[in-house]
């Protein structure tokens, strides 16, 4: 028997802040709004949450201005956590770098936990944060490339590691070198996790963002994803 797959949708946009897409924030996040002192901040944010209204109303059939989301944080019930819609039976991750917003959406029977990260690539000094973001495995790959594609490289297992981080619902919190992904030119895998973090299930798959990102999406399951992207990133 053929082993069911998870579907994942996955929608990209570039942010933009118009009137019309801050009239249904609530009061938080609105607040949260008008706390960003950089306008590309403010854009990306505002997007991400018209992004993801659009795509939850489609799916619940709730209309825009009714879609309320919850950030409870599961692990210490502070209000940090992933934006979520109880009671829905949908699960989704955001998530922002640059000139791009992405949303992963699982929903119907069996649906999972998702995680999604994109990350610009950029100058940042590789060798002075790899302690804190590879495994040991991890590193002597990074190290065995020829200069060129180590940026690359690198800011893969960043979006891998942030994904499944976020599917789990811990983000930062929790030490992304405890982690150990495949290699960025294999498929996707996770192929060892230490830590209370780790979970014994989890999937992997990387998006395609266009030159100058990397992103993935994760989901806490046995099964296979399948993705479906609605339109590639838009263009600049």
């Amino acid at each position: 028997m053929e082993t069911p797959v998870l579907e994942i949708a996955v929608h990209w946009a570039r942010p933009v802040d118009e009137p019309s897409m801050r009239v249904h924030l609530d009061d938080a996040e609105q607040i949260r709004y008008d706390r960003f002192l950089r306008a590309e901040d403010k854009a990306r944010f505002v997007t991400g949450r018209t992004l993801a209204r659009t795509a939850l109303a489609e799916a619940t059939g709730l209309p825009p201005e009714e879609i309320r989301f919850s950030t409870d944080c599961e692990h210490c019930g502070g209000t940090h956590g992933k934006p979520r819609l109880p009671g829905r039976g949908v699960h989704f991750s955001l998530s922002h770098s640059g000139g791009l917003v992405v949303l992963a959406l699982s929903r119907g029977a069996g649906a999972a936990e998702v995680g999604v990260d994109v990350e610009r690539e950029s100058d940042r000094d590789i060798d002075s944060i790899a302690d804190m973001v590879l495994a040991a495995p991890e590193r002597e790959v990074l190290a065995a490339l020829p200069p060129g594609e180590r940026r690359r490289a690198f800011h893969a297992y960043w979006s891998r590691k942030e994904a499944l981080l976020k599917a789990t619902g811990h983000g930062l919190a929790a030490p992304m070198s405890a982690i150990h992904v495949s290699a960025p030119a294999a498929p996707a895998e996770v192929l060892a996790w230490e830590g209370e973090a780790a979970v014994p299930t989890a999937r992997l798959a990387d998006l395609s963002p266009g030159p100058g990102y990397a992103a993935s999406v994760a989901a806490l399951t046995t099964r296979p994803l399948a993705v479906t992207v609605a339109g590639p990133p838009p263009p600049d």
